[in-house]
């Protein structure tokens, strides 16, 4: 089911980028988007989980350098049955992690120094639990397209208002005004309905590999805690949904939440300790 989410989703972005490229440039504009697409769908899906973790400074480590995260990482492919991940670790002090990759061949999950200062063993695999739920469900494969895609849709989307020798393109003020306002906000409600629904999903995976949600409800405490300090270096808004909290810090207010990545902390609790009562 994850991959043929991932299919639509690419296909439907491909036909938004030609809608933005008939704006531009017409038929032969339709076409240069078309290409444009394709190009942009293949590049991301070998090498976009590669710019991800170069954004983030990430650097891959094993058993020596980190023994306790690799060990935990170790440990949970060996139960969820998946090849194990690459491991990486990402020099900021805002606790948060992430995982990317296309298939669980080729994944890897990525902890930022933060985290490992902040949580004990139990709640480090309690979040890990939830990346490798990620890893299983194939959510990875989605969620590294979608960074790369919704950044050149808003990108196309801005160039959306102007056709040849920079006068408005054709169709003028509406089709333009609608593709320069709107086609950004598709964009981000496509990452909007695929982070929240997953998100719980992960979280309820990590619940049933660990056998201990509690683990991840103090893990998740401890994240929103942590989280209201500060933002993770480099963030940005087409790679926020990777992260199992929003590396943009706390939400401020209900509008805020409305347009958040990520489920309220609150309600992701909620949903584990109902978890908890079941797996007693």
């Amino acid at each position: 089911m994850g991959k043929f989410k991932t299919v639509l989703l690419m296909v439907g972005l491909v036909f938004i980028f030609m809608y933005l490229g008939e704006l531009v440039g017409g038929e032969q504009g339709m076409i240069i988007a078309f290409l444009f697409a394709c190009g942009i769908n293949f590049f991301s899906y070998f090498f976009s989980d590669k710019i991800v973790l170069k954004q983030y400074n990430a650097k891959e480590v094993n058993v020596i350098s980190e023994p306790v995260l690799y060990r935990v990482v170790k440990r949970l492919a060996m139960k969820a049955g998946l090849p194990m991940p690459k491991v990486y670790v990402i020099p900021d002090n805002i606790p948060n992690a992430f995982a990317t990759g296309r298939n669980p061949a080729n994944a890897a999950v990525a902890a930022t120094r933060g985290l490992l200062n902040a949580m004990n063993e139990e709640e480090l695999e309690g979040v890990m639990a939830h990346e490798m739920t990620h890893v299983k469900n194939y959510d990875i494969l989605t969620g590294t397209i979608v960074a790369a895609l919704a950044g050149a849709v808003i990108i196309l989307a801005r160039t959306a208002g102007y056709g040849r020798g920079g006068r408005q393109a054709r169709g003028a003020g509406g089709a333009a005004l609608f593709a320069l306002i709107f086609m950004p906000i598709a964009a981000f409600m496509i990452k909007f309905s695929i982070s929240r629904t997953r998100e719980y999903a992960a979280d309820e995976g990590s619940a049933n590999l660990t056998k201990h949600p509690e683990w991840l409800i103090s893990a998740l405490r401890r994240l929103e805690m942590y989280s209201a300090r500060g933002i993770i270096q480099n963030a940005s808004p087409q790679t926020a949904h990777m992260f199992i909290v929003s590396p943009f810090g706390s939400l401020k207010s209900n509008f805020s939440s409305l347009f958040s990545t990520h489920p309220s902390t609150k309600d992701r609790i909620k949903a584990l300790e109902k978890i908890r009562e079941n797996l007693r």
